[in-house]
């Protein structure tokens, strides 16, 4: 992937991963933002003109103190968006991605083309709480967010070695920064009532959910399409909350078949 650099209106200074050719295709990462290998962006930009930009206040991109709530990060989406140059391009998000892609599709239905939401956070069923990820110490993300906690753990740490106390330092200290903007919209639960506008969203949607999410359970998938308008929903085995990290291929073969 390359690196493009842009800023928006507001003043946020966002790095962008891009690549491939196409229509235009953005993915909106999750709250643990993107990892040292992205292989499923490496497949969809052989399909599609992939733009993947970072948050404030994920790996180089600044201006976290911008985004103060669930309606700054929308905007803010769109203002990169806008940035880039973009027309109604394809909207891909994962976890808090997905939330933020369905709170930009109900502000504004007719800029997007199509809309797919994987795992995506921002619902909340008082019978299946979500666990709280900010509770979490580093070796628990993996037994939470991946159907096989083995190979996930290899995947989040990028081959880092935690019994390293500068490599564990290092981890905290970008995660804190990671979970510090996250924590605006997803703490104390990751519910902003998104699910009272999902009625404005008029993109036609695909929900992706794997099969063995631990974090959000598939009966979340199931709720998304109850509120959006002909919304449908695919489940994909051997996948936890990380699908896309676990199973890029097929996800990829997923989202390519619904945008076409």
């Amino acid at each position: 992937m390359n690196v493009k650099r842009v800023e928006t209106k507001r003043g946020a200074r966002i790095r962008v991963l891009e690549a491939g050719s196409g229509a235009p295709l953005v993915f909106l990462h999750g709250a643990g933002g993107f990892l040292h290998e992205n292989p499923f962006l490496d497949e969809l930009a052989t399909r599609y003109r992939v733009y993947a930009p970072e948050l404030p206040g994920y790996g180089e991109s600044m201006g976290e103190e911008l985004l103060e709530d669930m309606l700054d990060f929308a905007l803010h989406g769109w203002d990169v968006v806008a940035a880039l140059g973009l027309e109604r391009p394809h909207l891909v998000g994962h976890s808090m991605g997905g939330m933020i892609a369905a709170e930009m599709a109900a502000i504004a239905p007719n800029d997007l083309a199509k809309l797919v939401l994987v795992s995506a956070a921002g619902l909340w069923l008082p019978e299946h709480p979500i666990p709280d990820l900010f509770a979490f110490l580093p070796h628990e993300y993996a037994q939470v967010l991946f159907h096989d906690p083995e190979a996930g753990q290899a995947l989040l740490t990028g081959g880092l070695d935690f019994t390293n106390m500068q490599a564990l330092t290092d981890f905290y200290i970008a995660n804190s920064r990671r979970m510090a903007t996250a924590g605006k919209i997803l703490f104390p639960i990751p519910n902003r009532r998104v699910s009272k506008r999902l009625y404005r969203v008029a993109a036609e949607t695909l929900v992706l959910w794997g099969k063995q999410d631990r974090l959000m359970p598939p009966v979340y998938g199931e709720r998304w399409i109850q509120l959006i308008p002909g919304a449908r929903l695919v489940q994909i085995d051997a996948a936890g909350h990380m699908l896309p990290y676990e199973q890029p291929k097929a996800f990829v073969s997923v989202v390519a078949n619904f945008l076409g």
